[in-house]
């Protein structure tokens, strides 16, 4: 979401020659029928007596924000007292609470989808609900679910990666989580939104089984997960903007994945009244058209609209129900709080610390997120080291002292612990590594010699010259394209280390045999001196937020032992992506999605392209081996479904195996399942279908069971609109990573 306290103007529209590959050419604008779970059978039972009270302004308040910064939320709606409903506080951000004071500052989602473990996503989820509810914000804005399609996408870090499975699984407990604290969540930014770069002049032009399979796949986790509200994005999708395209958002998510909830714009990406309502969209946010300007393409707007039937009434109520059902599903018509801070003025608000013991949870998302990329004659775990060299100035805190000293985090100084943009919170605090490694040291009578600087490379070999281990850190920042980091506007210029990293990596390991580099990153990163012997081993700390330097010494000692797994492919070279950058071009830019389903892993595994570090990577202080895989069950082979029919979703294929310790210490494994579908399907050579988070203590073994529902041997009919299920064989690989494939089988259908 973009919120400027200055913001800029925004173009009017544009009018796009584009050939469009979906039908949102002949939109329709029926009002779709949402599918009601149990939840929101409940919740519009409570809502349609209330929205039949409402007169036309009503509903159209309903849908309107007050305006930028006319309330104490970056989103606010306004109260409708004839039925005691209060008004949304709507704030930032998917990783805590945004412009408040005794929050806590969490690790971002691409961290959290490192953890392959669903369990610790969902405790996320519930601490970050806790503290939405406790500050009394009524609607989270987040998670944040674009898939990482481009390697340099400055917001990639806000999601949970490459994948739209893992990114599905992601969200959906996300959502579960903050949504069990009363806080209804919002999930964004539907859809193609993937670039910073244009995001509001640029057409993201994706086919629909493209559409379906890969970038819709977590909207309809969502939609699965009850989820409250969906925020529609910025640009343009294959001709129309998303926030009035017909397509996207009446037919596929409030049609075929029958979402009840209410659709929001993100902030100023309304750009019509009559096609933005009727093409689907609920709510307008900030509510004027541009940042301050005092007119909405809601308010008055639409209650003319209505007058003269360009908008039907059943539209209205149809919003309108949406909206307050919402309020109803997670429960905020009784003891909810009221919203207790101010955005815009620090001064205001009671300061209601909601920390609680969250940092406990960040700490051990932190260390479980951390990957292990190499490893070279037990460099680590470190044990007592007589002397360590600390270098770099990702090792330390701020220049300033004060980790919060760039709005936005828009800079990079120091340690990295999360990107730049609204996807942001203030720390409470921030453990630099340096700190917890001095602390350890100290506690160990470890002598420590330290060089923050990153281009004095003689200081920074002279700290190195003689130690046990040096310890290089190196960053790479990226965020939002409204702040320019470095001349990085958003997106990231290139996949180099910032810094010149590399210059430090190579200066410490000429004088040290036992260099260990760790990389706080918001994504993948280029490694020249990946095989240089003298380093021995790569820790990807990632962005873990305010606990970063604890989590890290926790793995760096064997406290913890990795278990991180790589939620994206690491090149070797940049030009090994096929999805690129696109930073030139003519208004409206195209954007063409023309690689289809072969994106990150798939695209290298179809391509036969080697990466560096492959999806689901990582390494352990320990071993593990499989055996023993067996299946039961079989795909309805020539099946056509719904997306919201329940044997879509029903199990086709049980896949049980073992899972062996073989080391000396306890450890997690992740085994992940990939599906190669029959060729008739033509499909990626293997898609993640499904993974787990197996703690087994040294020497043990445990039996692991996953199940495959129908869908995952499924594929988005265009002819049909359906999931079909191709027949034919389909092989079902067990592996640690995309590329370590240790178990597989094969089902006929």
């Amino acid at each position: 979401m973009r919120v400027l306290l200055a913001a800029a103007a925004l173009l009017g529209r544009e009018f796009l020659s584009v050939q469009a590959q979906d039908p949102s050419s002949a939109a329709t604008n029926a009002i779709p029928t949402p599918k009601l779970s149990a939840e929101w059978t409940t919740a519009y039972a409570k809502a349609k007596p209330q929205v039949a009270k409402l007169s036309l302004q009503d509903k159209v308040n309903l849908a309107t924000g007050v305006g930028w910064m006319n309330g104490a939320c970056v989103g606010n709606t306004p109260a409708v007292s004839s039925i005691g409903f209060p008004g949304l506080c709507l704030q930032d951000s998917p990783l805590g609470v945004r412009f408040a004071d005794l929050v806590s500052a969490f690790p971002a989602a691409i961290n959290a989808a490192a953890t392959f473990n669903r369990d610790l996503i969902r405790a996320r989820g519930e601490a970050i609900g806790a503290e939405f509810r406790g500050k009394g914000v009524h609607v989270a804005l987040g998670p944040m679910m674009n898939l990482a399609r481009v390697a340099q996408g400055g917001r990639n870090w806000e999601g949970f990666g490459a994948d739209p499975y893992l990114v599905g699984e992601g969200a959906y407990e996300t959502i579960m989580g903050i949504q069990s604290q009363g806080v209804q969540a919002t999930a964004k930014h539907y859809i193609g939104n993937e670039q910073e770069h244009f995001r509001e002049t640029s057409s993201s032009n994706i086919d629909q089984r493209t559409l379906h399979e890969l970038y819709a796949y977590p909207f309809l986790r969502s939609v699965q997960a009850n989820v409250a509200s969906v925020m529609c994005s910025y640009n343009y999708l294959n001709g129309t903007y998303a926030c009035e395209n017909d397509y996207v958002q009446n037919t596929v998510l409030k049609g075929e994945f029958g979402f009840a909830g209410y659709l929001m714009s993100d902030w100023a990406a309304t750009h019509s009244t009559v096609p933005s309502v009727n093409g689907g969209l609920d709510m307008t946010m900030p509510g004027d058209k541009t940042f301050g300007s005092g007119d909405s393409w809601f308010g008055s707007n639409l209650v003319t609209a209505v007058n003269n039937g360009s908008v039907p009434q059943d539209r209205m109520t149809d919003l309108a129900t949406r909206i307050l059902a919402a309020w109803y599903l997670v429960g905020q018509d009784s003891g909810f709080p009221a919203t207790n801070f101010n955005s815009w003025d620090s001064s205001k608000g009671s300061h209601v610390n909601v920390q609680g013991t969250h940092k406990d949870v960040i700490r051990k998302i932190g260390s479980a997120s951390t990957v292990l990329l190499k490893n070279v004659g037990s460099a680590l775990p470190l044990n007592k080291p007589a002397s360590l060299g600390i270098i770099g100035s990702g090792a330390r805190n701020s220049s300033s002292g004060n980790p919060n000293q760039y709005s936005d985090r828009g800079g990079n100084d120091g340690v990295l612990a999360m990107g730049w943009g609204s996807g942001t919170a203030d720390y409470p605090y921030l453990v630099a590594p340096a700190t917890a490694l001095i602390t350890k040291a100290g506690q160990d009578g470890t002598t420590v010699v330290t060089s923050y600087s990153d281009t004095n490379l003689t200081a920074a070999a002279t700290a190195a010259t003689g130690k046990k281990a040096a310890l290089v850190f190196i960053t790479a920042d990226s965020g939002e394209g409204y702040i320019t980091v470095e001349s990085n506007v958003g997106d990231r210029n290139d996949l180099n280390a910032w810094h010149s990293g590399n210059a430090l990596v190579d200066a410490v390991s000429k004088v040290n045999n036992n260099t260990i580099v760790i990389i706080n990153s918001v994504g993948s990163i280029l490694m020249p001196w990946i095989d240089n012997a003298n380093v021995t081993a790569v820790v990807l700390s990632g962005i873990p937020g305010q606990e970063a330097g604890n989590a890290l010494v926790d793995v760096l000692y064997g406290a913890y032992n990795p278990s991180g797994r790589l939620p994206y492919t690491i090149a070797k070279a940049a030009a090994d992506y096929n999805t690129k950058l696109i930073t030139t071009g003519s208004t409206p830019v195209q954007i063409p999605y023309s690689e289809g389903l072969y994106m990150d892993y798939r695209y290298f595994d179809h391509s036969n392209v080697t990466p560096l570090f492959e999806f689901g990577f990582g390494l352990s202080y320990t071993t593990f081996n499989y055996s023993s895989i067996q299946l039961s069950g079989t795909p309805s082979g020539g099946g056509a479904y719904a997306s919201t029919d329940a044997g879509l979703w029903a199990t086709a294929v049980t896949v049980t195996f073992s899972v062996a310790n073989t080391g000396t210490l306890a450890g997690t494994e992740i085994p992940q399942v990939y599906v190669t579908l029959p060729s008739s399907a033509s499909s990626a050579p293997l898609n993640l279908r499904g993974f787990e988070s197996v703690a087994i203590s040294a020497g043990s073994s445990t039996t692991v069971t996953i199940t495959l529902p129908q869908h995952a041997f499924s594929i988005w009919n265009t002819s049909s609109s359906k999931w079909t299920i191709p027949t034919g064989t389909a092989t079902i690989s067990v592996g640690a990573s995309s590329r370590k494939i240790k178990l597989t089988s094969t089902v006929s259908y």
